[in-house]
């Protein structure tokens, strides 16, 4: 396990840069997994997990790397900063990893996960002054029964007046609609008191409705917003560009603005990324009743399509998307049942899992706004990322075998859609 390492201006265009970092210590001799960078006085520091395995037992601890331009780290002489001694009962060695590094009111946190005896998942909160020496603090929050085996890369920010921390999830139970993959990703929204160093969540609840999301991480950008951006891939899943010796395995998703709602996480394309969209065909109005009706453009490999469904008199829209000769990745929505489900059966080389059965799609309760369903749908050769009424996403991969392109759309019942417009993201 290395750091790879891009570099962006806009987190949409990127270019590569050598690799940041790799196994070459006694301490991540195993691998340098997870965690975070954070600048301070002109340097970037990383802090991640040195990852060991002895004797078919791992070890796991948290250590620094430092860097004067950006390009070349250096791993400082101290490591691992965060061991064994720090840990104490307050977890496992053997399952303790992925720091997120922030700065709050002039001094420097991390949190950290881990698990308890009793395999619930466990988030450790560290402190300090230089991000060298580094204390415990506090056990931020603990799981239970009903939330996982194991937490891992964990996330902790303010935002719109409540404390959030993001994680991720193995083994999560179902909960109706949530959590139905093996891993699950999931927005804890709460309050938070600094003095005790205790997280006090009111709401927790999956973050994305799709089949492939997991470990998302945030940033802040240069206008105070709130980004997130998470691995588009879910663990114990076949892998066709692996198998298939294509030399790359999972992405990264496109970069999401969040803000709080009611005591949930809203999720949107950050705005900047519609500058970069060319129209190929617009629509203004359409209107949708039993038979088919299907885009003039075709839905290629970089392509957003946009559209707002009135569903007054309809009972169920169905949009079939990358279509080809045999089958197309389908996209439903029943009005009664208040349910989005995206659906990969039968589409592409069969992706199959650790659930059982198969898990094939996924639904998302998506109540209408005034009678009407948003959609903005992106892909990216192999992903689709559906932003549903500014709020809500579903993330899935698929690996098409015949390559597919068209988009249909009927209805059940009349469906009026509006302001239709299929494009793709400007490569430059």
């Amino acid at each position: 396990m290395h750091w790879g390492h891009v570099k962006s201006k806009d987190l949409i265009h990127w270019q590569e840069l050598p690799i940041a970092l790799a196994p070459d210590q006694a301490y991540d001799k195993g691998g340098c997994f997870s965690g975070s960078a954070i600048e301070k006085a002109g340097r970037l520091y990383l802090l991640y997990t040195g990852h060991v395995e002895e004797k078919g037992v791992v070890y796991q601890r948290q250590c620094l790397a430092v860097s004067e331009d950006g390009i070349h780290f250096e791993k400082v002489a101290q490591n691992p900063v965060i061991a064994e001694t720090l840990l104490g009962d307050n977890g496992t060695i053997h399952d303790f990893r992925d720091p997120k590094v922030f700065l709050h009111e002039g001094n420097y946190y991390a949190v950290v996960a881990t698990k308890s005896k009793e395999n619930h998942g466990k988030i450790l909160l560290f402190t300090s002054k230089d991000l060298l020496s580094w204390s415990f603090y506090s056990v931020l929050l603990e799981g239970n029964d009903k939330q996982g085996v194991m937490w891992e890369c964990p996330d902790f920010f303010h935002l719109d007046g409540k404390a959030v921390l993001l994680l991720s999830s193995i083994q999560m139970p179902q909960r109706g609609y949530e959590f139905h993959n093996t891993s699950s990703s999931v927005a804890f929204i709460g309050t938070m008191d600094w003095r005790t160093g205790k997280f006090t969540p009111e709401n927790y609840h999956e973050i994305d409705g799709g089949l492939d999301f997991y470990a998302p991480q945030t940033l802040v950008d240069d206008q105070n917003r709130r980004i997130m951006i998470a691995w588009m891939q879910m663990w114990h899943r076949t892998l066709p560009t692996h198998d298939l010796k294509h030399k790359w395995a999972g992405a990264m998703t496109l970069p999401r603005e969040l803000h709080i709602k009611e005591e949930r996480l809203m999720q949107r394309p950050v705005d900047f990324i519609q500058k970069e969209i060319i129209i190929d065909e617009k629509i203004s109005e359409q209107l949708v009743n039993g038979s088919d009706f299907e885009l003039t453009s075709n839905f290629g490999d970089n392509a957003v399509l946009k559209f707002v469904a009135d569903l007054t008199d309809a009972t169920k829209l169905r949009v079939q998307l990358a279509k080809n000769e045999t089958g197309s990745l389908l996209l439903t929505y029943e009005k009664a049942s208040q349910l989005l489900t995206i659906c990969r059966a039968d589409f592409g080389y069969a992706i199959t899992g650790a659930e059982k059965p198969t898990l094939t799609k996924r639904s998302l309760v998506v109540p209408l706004v005034a009678e009407r369903l948003q959609l903005e749908i992106f892909r990216d050769t192999s992903s689709l990322e559906i932003f549903v009424n500014n709020e809500k996403a579903m993330t899935i991969t698929f690996y098409e075998i015949e390559k597919g392109s068209k988009i249909v759309i009927n209805s059940q019942g009349q469906t009026q859609l509006s302001t239709i417009t299929l494009g793709h993201i400007s490569e430059n």
